[in-house]
């Protein structure tokens, strides 16, 4: 398994696909998703140690992210 530090985040592109280039954006980005997936880690740690199925795990965590809402949808 790769290291969450080690983890390459896409290049961020925007609807029309031109890519987000700020550094300041993608800084703001990679801290972001460098969070969620520590915290999506440590969720699923802790489900497989209270015996939680890992895929009941994993299909809870994707759930969650279909559940996310997009508050600036045109």
């Amino acid at each position: 398994m790769s290291s969450p530090d080690k983890t390459t985040w896409p290049k961020w592109v925007r609807d029309d696909q031109s890519v987000v280039s700020c550094t300041e954006k993608v800084k703001v980005m990679t801290e972001n998703f460098d969070e969620i997936r520590q915290i999506a880690q440590d969720a699923l740690e802790d489900g497989l140690l209270m015996e939680v199925s890992e895929q009941q795990m994993r299909d809870a965590l994707h759930q969650l992210v279909e559940s996310l809402i997009n508050p600036y949808k045109k």
